[in-house]
């Protein structure tokens, strides 16, 4: 059976929309609710191992709901679906370990893509959010020039949503030697040490790698 998911959204039609057609892929929806103190409560309750959540609800936000997650080392990864563009909101997200950040219009589209990264213990975001911010940002960002050649290879494959294990294997090293490079590149970059910081950070920079 598939992985057990939790879905929150306030917009009724987005959230029938969303859990009918997952159960149509056979995923294991657990429960729903249409605001975030529910959503919370179910998550508490069922212990998913994902909770998709809309970002904006009465009562509790979807990154307020990730940061109780966080903070109460729930084992749920949450994913948030949004319409927003803010930055500050990914470096919400960033804090709190959000594993997935899609855009509502392409929700559809790219959930079961999401959930298998999740699945898989790599984050995942939108490619129109880290298009967006980066043509905002409109700069390469700094901290790279601090990166080895070597160093910018992992990087870059990590932007693709490689495991550290495929990695290893592309550039014929060991899995170790992967591990050692990914802590001395969240040194230089300024990450903290959860395990999603890199992956994101990657993700929202890919254009500049």
């Amino acid at each position: 059976m598939h992985t057990s998911i939790v879905i929150a959204d306030d917009h009724p039609l987005m959230l029938r929309g969303l859990t009918d057609f997952l159960t149509s892929k056979g995923y294991n929806i657990l429960g729903s609710a249409e605001d975030g103190k529910a959503a919370y409560n179910l998550i508490v309750k069922l212990k998913p191992k994902i909770a998709i959540l809309d970002i904006r609800m009465p009562y509790k936000t979807g990154l307020e709901i990730a940061g109780e997650v966080q903070k109460n080392n729930l084992p749920t990864k949450v994913i948030l679906i949004t319409f927003d563009k803010e930055e500050d909101l990914y470096d919400k997200a960033l804090e709190y370990g959000v594993y997935g950040y899609i855009l509502k219009e392409f929700a559809i589209e790219e959930i079961e893509t999401c959930i298998a990264h999740v699945e898989n213990n790599t984050p995942y975001f939108s490619e129109e959010i880290a298009e967006y911010l980066n043509h905002n940002q409109n700069k390469k960002p700094k901290k790279l020039e601090f990166l080895t050649k070597s160093e910018l290879k992992i990087v870059k494959l990590i932007a693709d949503n490689k495991t550290s294990q495929e990695i290893a294997q592309e550039l014929s090293i060991s899995p170790r030697t992967v591990d050692k490079h990914r802590s001395n590149i969240v040194a230089k970059l300024d990450l903290d040490n959860k395990p999603t910081s890199l992956s994101i950070w990657a993700g929202l920079n890919k254009p500049f790698l």
